[in-house]
C-alpha cells in the first residue's frame, strides 16, 4: 500500500530546544481556534520548545502576570470541539500606543518568549507586525530604563511572528478559508433549513440578514448552499432599479408553485450610493409592492457560537501544526509570514502583502471600484458569485442560445449528501447554456430501461439541501447493459452524458469507453464528477458527500465522549464507514481527538494494538479521562471491532473501561454540509461548461451529429492540490486498484502522523509538502479555482 513519503522527517532538521513560543487569539472569536491553538501547543511541545498562553490577546501581553502561562500537554485536553477561545480574546487600545507595546516587550523578555503564533483579523496581524518591526528598538529602551540587562537584548535579539487567520467573515485576501468560516456557514445553513419549513408552511418571505460589514463571503455562499432568490452583498450593490427586479424575480417563483421566497443580506449590503440597504427597507418594500407575509431573522452572534466544523478542525490543526514549522525555520531576515490555505494546501505568504491586499480591497469599495473589489477578493469569491448568478436567475427563453444538445445526468452508486445540489446546478447551467436537460433515474439500470424524462428549471428548485439522491442512483455496472443504454442514447438522442458518483461511477465511465468500439452512441463527451462519502475515487483529493460523512462522525464522536463526562475513565473503539478508504477512520479521528485510526493502508498487527493499549493506559493513569479509537471497517478481517474491543476492554482492566459504537448508515444520512452543498455545485457547473466546450468542439458539421472518441472527451472533475482539474479515465486506471476500490496514492495519508503527534505519540512527519514562502498573486491561473472547494 501506497505510505506517505517520510523521508524528510521534521524533528530531525526542526528542533525547538531552547525556543520558546507563545500562542495568543485576538480580535473577533471564531470556532476552530481551540484546535489551531492545541496544535500549536502540542507540536512546540513535541519538538523540544516551551509554549506559553497568553491569556485576553494583545491586553493580556501588555498587563502580563498570570496572564502568560506556560503550556503544557494536558492543558489543551478536550479543547478541540469547544467553540470559541478558551485563551480568551480582547481588544486592546493600549497596544496601540508605543508605550504598551514597550509592556508587552518587557514581559515577553521575562519569559524568553522569541516567536509569536498571532491566531486573529487582519488588524492583529497588522499590529504584531509592527510589534516585531519594533523589537530592538523596544529592547534597546528597555536597557536603557534599567529593566532588562544586555544580555537579555542579545538572548532575545529578534521576534518572529506567525500568523493563522481566525476570522468567520473570511475577509482576508491571500487564503481560500479563514479558521471559522466554515463554522459559520453550518449556523447560517441550520437557521435557514428550519426557516424553509416553517415559511413554506405559511407561504412566507424570510429576510435574514447574516454577518459581513465589509464582506459578503457569507452570505453569497449561503445563498448559494441554499438557492436564496436574490442576495445582497457589499462588494457587488444592485444596480439602479433593482427593487423592481427583486419584486418581479419573487412574483415569478411564487406563480411558479414555489410557496416561499428567502433573501439573503449582508449586514455591510449598500446600493451604488453607497446607501446602507437594511432588512426592515427590503420587508417594507416586499409587503408594499407584493403584499406577501414577510418576516425579518437577524442571525446575529449565533454566528459565532457553537462547536467548529470538522472542516474547521482541521484546518486549524493543519495550520497549527504549519505555523511551528514555520517558527522553526524563520531567520531575522524571514519576513513575518501568515499560514494559509490554497485549494488543499497549506502555503505561506508574506503577511503585509496579504494585509496590504485586504485594504486593497475596501479601499476599492470606497471608490465606487466594486468590480475590482470582487477581483481582489480572489477567484475563489469570484467564482462564488458568477456560479450564483448563473443559478438563481434565470433569462428569458428569448436570451438562451438555441444549441439543439440534449444533456443527460444521472446518479451511480452509493448515495452522497451534496448529488442533489450538483445535479440542481448542471440542469440549471445546462438550460443556461440551450441545452435540453434529462434526468435518468436509477442509474444505468434505469437508462437501460428507458427511466429518462426532460427535467426543467423549476424541477430542481429546493434540491441542494436535500440529502440522498432524488434521482434515484444504483450500483449496477454498464457493461452487462451496454446494448439497452446505447439504443436508450440513441433513441432519446443523448448527445453527452454527466455521471455523478463514487467508484462505481469511475469504472462505469471506463467501461463506456471501451464500449466506444462497437457502439458509436457512447462516442459522446461524457464527463464524471466524484460523489462518494468514502472519498476512494482517483484523480479527486475530495469527494462530494465525504464532508457531511466527517461532520456526522465527529458530531456523533464529541457525544460520545461528553457521554463519559463524570465517569471512570473509557476509552471508546467506533467503527466508520469507507470501504477498504481510510478516509473517514483517519481525518474523522483528526478532527475528532482521535488517539489511534486504525485502516485497510497502514497495515498494522497485534504488537501495533499491544503498543496502543500501553500508551493510552500510560496517559489515562495522567488527567486524561476518555480515549477515542477508531476502525475503518474493512481495515483488517482478523482484527475486528469485536476483537479490537474485547483487547482493549482486557489489556485496560483496573485503568478504562470500553465501549464500542459502529456508527452504520448514519454516516450517509442527513442534509448535505454548506462544503458538500457549494463543492457539487461548482463542480457541476464547472463540468456542466466543459461539456458544452466539448459538444462544439465535436460536432460534424456535414453529418449533422457529435462525434468524441478521444481520451479527452471521456474525464473525471477532480480537486488536485491547488486546481480543478479534468483528466481521462483512461489516465487514472494506472493510479488505481482495483481490488480494494482505492487509488494508489492518497494525499490524506499525510496527515495520520499528525494525529498520531497530537495524540503524543513518538512518529517520524514528512515537511516535504511544508509550504514555502510565496507571495500573493492577483489572479492565480484559470484552473486553480479549487478555492477549498468552497
Amino acid at each position: 500500500m501506497a505510505q506517505p513519503d517520510t523521508k524528510k522527517i521534521f524533528f530531525e532538521n526542526l528542533s525547538g530546544a531552547g525556543k520558546a513560543i507563545a500562542v495568543l487569539t485576538s480580535g473577533g472569536d471564531a470556532q476552530g481556534m481551540n484546535a489551531a491553538v492545541r496544535a500549536v501547543v502540542r507540536m512546540g511541545l513535541y519538538v523540544g520548545a516551551k509554549v506559553y498562553f497568553i491569556h485576553e490577546g494583545y491586553q493580556g501581553m501588555v498587563d502580563g502576570g498570570e496572564n502568560i502561562k506556560e503550556a503544557t500537554w494536558e492543558s489543551v485536553s478536550s479543547m478541540l470541539q469547544v467553540g470559541g477561545t478558551v485563551i480568551g480574546s480582547a481588544r486592546c487600545k493600549e497596544f496601540r500606543t508605543h508605550e504598551g507595546r514597550l509592556k508587552a516587550a518587557h514581559n515577553l523578555v521575562q519569559y524568553g518568549i522569541t516567536n509569536l503564533c498571532v491566531i486573529g483579523g487582519d488588524g492583529s496581524l497588522t499590529g504584531a507586525n509592527l510589534f516585531r518591526e519594533e523589537w530592538s528598538g523596544l529592547l534597546s529602551e528597555l536597557v536603557g530604563q534599567g529593566l532588562i540587562e544586555d544580555e537579555a537584548v542579545q538572548k532575545n535579539s529578534a521576534l518572529h511572528i506567525v500568523g493563522m487567520v481566525g476570522s468567520i467573515d473570511n475577509d482576508f485576501c491571500g487564503t481560500d478559508m479563514t479558521i471559522g468560516t466554515d463554522s459559520a456557514l453550518h449556523r447560517i445553513i441550520e437557521v435557514v433549513d428550519a426557516i424553509m419549513t416553517t415559511a413554506q408552511s405559511h407561504q412566507r418571505t424570510f429576510v435574514l440578514e447574516v454577518m459581513g460589514r465589509h464582506c459578503g463571503y457569507l452570505a453569497l455562499v449561503s445563498a448559494l448552499a441554499c438557492g436564496a432568490d436574490w442576495v445582497l452583498i457589499p462588494e457587488m450593490p444592485p444596480e439602479d432599479g433593482w427593487e423592481d427586479k427583486m419584486c418581479q424575480k419573487l412574483s415569478a417563483n411564487r406563480a411558479g408553485m414555489k410557496r416561499l421566497n428567502i433573501i439573503i443580506v449582508a449586514e455591510g449590503a449598500i446600493d451604488h450610493s453607497n446607501k446602507p440597504i437594511t432588512t426592515d427597507y427590503i420587508k417594507d418594500l416586499v409587503v408594499k409592492c407584493l403584499g406577501f407575509d414577510t418576516r425579518v431573522t437577524i442571525l446575529g452572534h449565533v454566528q459565532r457560537g457553537g462547536t467548529p466544523s470538522a472542516f474547521d478542525r482541521i484546518l486549524a490543526s493543519r495550520m497549527g501544526v504549519e505555523a511551528v514549522f514555520a517558527l522553526l525555520e524563520t531567520t531575522a531576515n524571514t519576513p513575518a509570514c501568515v499560514v494559509s490555505l490554497c485549494g488543499n494546501q497549506s502555503v505561506r505568504l508574506p503577511l503585509m502583502e496579504c494585509v496590504q491586499m485586504t485594504q486593497e480591497v475596501q479601499k476599492a469599495m470606497d471608490e465606487k471600484r466594486f468590480e475590482e473589489a470582487v477581483k481582489l477578493r480572489g477567484r475563489s469569491f469570484e467564482n462564488n458569485l458568477k456560479t450564483y448568478k448563473l443559478l438563481a436567475h434565470r433569462k428569458p427563453e428569448s436570451e438562451l442560445p438555441v444549441s439543439n444538445f440534449n444533456v443527460a445526468v444521472l446518479n451511480v452508486g452509493a448515495p452522497a449528501a451534496g448529488m442533489n445540489a450538483a445535479v440542481r446546478s448542471a440542469v440549471r447551467v445546462g438550460i443556461s447554456e440551450g441545452h435540453k436537460m434529462f434526468a435518468v433515474s436509477d442509474g444505468f439500470e434505469g437508462l437501460s430501461k428507458g427511466q429518462i424524462r426532460e427535467i426543467k428549471w423549476a424541477d430542481v428548485g429546493g434540491w441542494t439541501g436535500q440529502g440522498g439522491s432524488l434521482l434515484g442512483t444504483k450500483r449496477t455496472l454498464p457493461a452487462k447493459h451496454v446494448d439497452k443504454i446505447a439504443e436508450q442514447m440513441r433513441k432519446n438522442n443523448i448527445n453527452a452524458l454527466l455521471i455523478i458518483g463514487g467508484f462505481e461511477a469511475f469504472e462505469s465511465l471506463l467501461q463506456l469507453y471501451e464500449a466506444r468500439a462497437t457502439h458509436e452512441e457512447l462516442c459522446i463527451p461524457m464527463c464524471m464528477l466524484p460523489a462518494t462519502i468514502s472519498n476512494n475515487v482517483p484523480g479527486t483529493d475530495l469527494s462530494i458527500g465525504a464532508d457531511t460523512a466527517l461532520n456526522a462522525i465527529v458530531e456523533t464522536c464529541d457525544r460520545i465522549k461528553q457521554s463519559a463526562s463524570g465517569t471512570k475513565r473509557r476509552v471508546f473503539i467506533i467503527e466508520t464507514m469507507g470501504g477498504y478508504c481510510g478516509y473517514l477512520a483517519s481525518v474523522g479521528g483528526l478532527a475528532a481527538g482521535a488517539d489511534a485510526a486504525y485502516i485497510y493502508e497502514e497495515p498494522f498487527d497485534i504488537r501495533d494494538l499491544q503498543a496502543n493499549v500501553e500508551h493510552l493506559t500510560e496517559k489515562m493513569k495522567t488527567s486524561i479521562q476518555r480515549g477515542l479509537v477508531l476502525r475503518n471497517e474493512n481495515s483488517n478481517e482478523n482484527y475486528t471491532t469485536d476483537f479490537i474491543y474485547q483487547l482493549y476492554s482486557e489489556e485496560g482492566k483496573g485503568v478504562f473501561d470500553c465501549r464500542k459504537n459502529v456508527l452504520g448508515h448514519m454516516q450517509q444520512g442527513g442534509a448535505p454540509s454548506p462544503f458538500d452543498r457549494n463543492f457539487g455545485t461548482k463542480i457541476s457547473a464547472k463540468a456542466m461548461q466543459w461539456i458544452t466546450k466539448k459538444l462544439v468542439e465535436t460536432f460534424r458539421q456535414d453529418e449533422g451529429r457529435v462525434f468524441a472518441n478521444t481520451e479527452d472527451t471521456c474525464c473525471l472533475l477532480g480537486m488536485r492540490r491547488r486546481a480543478l482539474v479534468f483528466q481521462p479515465v483512461v489516465q487514472l486506471k494506472g493510479d488505481t486498484d482495483f481490488v480494494h476500490r482505492i487509488p494508489k496514492e492518497q494525499w490524506w495519508l499525510k496527515l495520520r502522523p499528525l494525529m498520531k503527534i497530537l495524540a503524543k505519540y513518538k512518529t517520524s512527519y514528512d515537511v516535504s509538502d511544508s509550504g514555502q514562502l510565496e507571495h500573493v498573486v492577483r489572479n492565480r491561473p484559470k484552473e486553480s479555482d479549487a478555492s477549498g472547494a468552497m
